[in-house]
């Protein structure tokens, strides 16, 4: 068996409807995935990527807000900047 650890994220995202914005970010993935028939990206893939852009949303709205102030809508807010941070261009 094999462990993977995020090393983004927060104690601050453990907030109503964090695991929704991770859930959303995950499922457009996968529709982008399979619009653009992506078949060399896995179901793995798409997890790693959807818990790592989340985790940096996170650790963002973490830096601007302070860690016990992050809601949901912070770490939406901020996924256009955790997503250009994940594809290294930032």
């Amino acid at each position: 068996s094999t462990t993977w650890v995020s090393e983004t994220g927060n104690p601050g995202m453990a907030t109503a409807g964090s695991g929704d914005v991770l859930c959303g970010i995950l499922v457009a993935y996968l529709a982008t995935a399979r619009l653009l028939q992506r078949s060399d990206w896995t179901m793995f893939d798409a997890v790693a990527s959807a818990v790592h852009v989340h985790g940096r949303a996170g650790d963002l709205a973490a830096q601007e807000r302070g860690e016990r102030g992050v809601i949901a809508s912070d770490l939406i807010e901020l996924l256009p900047a955790a997503q250009l941070h994940f594809a290294g261009s930032d």
